[in-house]
């Protein structure tokens, strides 16, 4: 009998595998062979570990030792020294940015020890494409429970007293969803995964269903036995091929298990899933809108009620949840609701998936209990911002959600703190900022987004944040005037009251959350025709400081020859000629050009 004294787990995810994992992973298969180990060390490609910044990541067990940053010219000695020889190689050890310190194990890392990963608890641990090790780890014990030794409304009951909210934006009582698409007579019902992540920035159902597709099926199963629905489908992004790539092959295993299909555990309950490759659209996200692109027409949202619960896809009852929902399931079934609510606050159970974007340290996917802070997320877990520079502002929720400045840094992570200050939890996109960015611009980046995204079946969607954005435009280049700070708030009362979905009711978010916390930079625009931050080109203003040494180069790189002076002595800029490319600033090589 083969025994294996060591595995090699290489983080096989979009990200590390765009940053060389695949070929990390050839030279350690090369390497092992040519050493002679292939029969005691198997290297195992597994999905997204979360640590992104640092990828690609090669952990070996049973030490557990943890590599990042790892090339396949690093692999020949990791081999040698580490599978061989016994001796860690500390070069390619994580460091602590502040103590310098090198961390072996990844349990001791800051950006891991305030986590606690029950969606994400098999990412990065487990082969995705290998059913048995899905099963290994308890998967499926949750489905063979449900239909063997629970009814429906047992079932329902646990989801319902576990407290778990739904995780794609809104956070409705997922038991209570689905005891409405339960209590609906049908002769068909479907359930729908909503794997249609669109939001700048986030990537959290991307990496699940790469890492632990099996977890998003069983929860669907589990929830198909709960509602009496026999088929279900995932609508997953198009642009995910190693998402989709694994969901048919973790379908098809599971069908060739019996897990899914006809009669599973010998219990009557049969459950078909399908997969829906969507096209983009950010209104897909909206569940009607989904349903009909599913359904074969173009994505629009359509009036509520009914719900998907009373009349959903093909008019038959349907349950929504996002892939993060489903991803929580199998743990509650198996392990009781108490302890599901053991986790969170008294109004947000469990834990919460985030995707930490932008201007911080430690880029990647976290997940940590509800009612921990932002600042403990940003500084603990994010590693601060970028270069030492001063936090401004964080964008919790994606496009729907809102900026929050420094001063809510301690503001409680769950979902009644954040609706009341503004924002909303969303899907789990966060995006930090620096002192170098201009709040208006942010508002004006997320609104072009949600109105080039709008479906433009609704006017005060399609017209309103057109409006909202032309206002934002025109103060970001410098010819704002009175009353445009009213007039976005206007705008954004009337769109939240009346547009169709719940896309467009949100879309004015970001604007009434900078706005809230930002208004000053908004009045600098338009009183001052400046830019606090410097960031709005058009309202640039290019000064030679006494640090200049007269060398010339920022004039001979100038376009417009609107930078003069003599020869070792400092050389001036002519406002009335500059045209604020910032050419003069980026040759300059004594740093002597500012930007204000």
């Amino acid at each position: 009998m083969q025994h294996i004294r060591a595995h090699v787990l290489i983080c096989g995810g979009t990200g590390c595998k765009s940053a060389g994992s695949k070929e990390v992973q050839l030279a350690f298969s090369r390497a092992i062979e040519a050493k002679g180990l292939s029969d005691e060390v198997m290297v195992v490609e597994t999905g997204c570990h979360g640590f992104c910044e640092h990828g690609p990541l090669v952990i070996v067990y049973p030490e557990g030792t943890f590599y990042c940053q790892v090339k396949a010219e690093d692999v020949e000695e990791i081999v040698e020294s580490h599978l061989f020889k016994g001796r860690i190689v500390e070069r390619l050890l994580y460091h602590e940015p502040l103590t310098h310190e090198s961390i072996p194990n990844y349990s001791e890392i800051n950006f891991y020890k305030k986590q606690h990963r029950l969606v994400l608890e098999n990412c990065g641990a487990i082969n995705p494409e290998q059913i048995e090790e899905y099963i290994a780890v308890g998967g499926y014990e949750a489905l063979a429970k449900a239909v063997t030794t629970m009814s429906p409304e047992d079932v329902i009951e646990e989801i319902k007293k576990s407290g778990l909210r739904g995780r794609g934006g809104g956070g409705f009582p997922t038991g209570m969803k689905w005891q409405f698409a339960k209590a609906s007579v049908s002769d068909k019902k479907y359930v729908i995964c909503n794997a249609d992540e669109g939001d700048p920035g986030a990537f959290m159902d991307r990496s699940v269903l790469e890492g632990d597709p099996h977890k998003i099926l069983e929860g669907m199963a589990v929830c198909g036995y709960a509602i009496g629905a026999d088929e279900g489908y995932i609508y997953v992004r198009a642009e995910y091929p190693l998402a989709i790539k694994r969901l048919r092959i973790a379908i098809e295993q599971a069908e060739a298990m019996g897990l899914l299909g006809e009669n599973i555990f010998g219990s009557g309950f049969s459950f078909k899933l399908h997969i829906k490759e969507g096209a983009g659209a950010f209104v897909c996200g909206e569940e009607t809108a989904l349903m009909a692109s599913i359904e074969g027409k173009r994505g629009m949202p359509r009036p509520r009620p009914p719900f998907p619960a009373v009349a959903g896809l093909w008019g038959k009852p349907t349950n929504i949840n996002n892939v993060e929902t489903f991803g929580n399931v199998a743990a509650i079934i198996t392990n009781g609701a108490d302890w599901y609510a053991g986790f969170g606050t008294e109004k947000s159970k469990g834990t919460k998936v985030f995707a930490l974007t932008g201007k911080i340290n430690n880029t990647g996917l976290a997940e940590v209990p509800m009612g921990i802070t932002m600042r403990e997320i940003i500084y603990d877990i994010g590693g601060g911002i970028n270069g030492g520079k001063k936090f401004k502002a964080v964008q919790i929720g994606g496009p729907s959600g809102g900026c929050l400045p420094e001063s809510m840094l301690d503001l409680s992570i769950d979902y009644d703190s954040l609706t009341a200050a503004g924002a909303m939890m969303g899907s789990g996109g966060l995006v930090v900022m620096d002192e170098d960015t201009c709040m208006v611009d942010v508002a004006k980046f997320f609104l072009n987004f949600t109105q080039s995204e709008s479906c433009g079946k609704c006017t005060p969607c399609r017209e309103g944040t057109k409006r909202m954005l032309e206002v934002l435009t025109r103060i970001t280049e410098g010819q704002g005037r009175e009353g445009d700070i009213e007039l976005l708030e206007e705008l954004a009362r009337n769109i939240k009251e009346t547009a169709l979905c719940g896309l467009g009711q949100t879309a004015p978010n970001p604007v009434l959350s900078t706005l809230k916390y930002f208004r000053h930079e908004y009045e600098a625009h338009i009183k001052e025709k400046r830019c606090p931050a410097g960031a709005c080109e058009k309202l640039a203003n290019y000064e030679i400081t006494d640090a200049c040494k007269g060398c010339g180069l920022c004039a001979r790189q100038c376009p417009v020859n609107a930078i003069s002076g003599e020869v070792k002595k400092k050389h001036v800029i002519d406002v009335t000629k500059c045209i604020k490319c910032g050419a003069c600033m980026a040759a300059c090589p004594f740093k002597a050009i500012t930007k204000g």
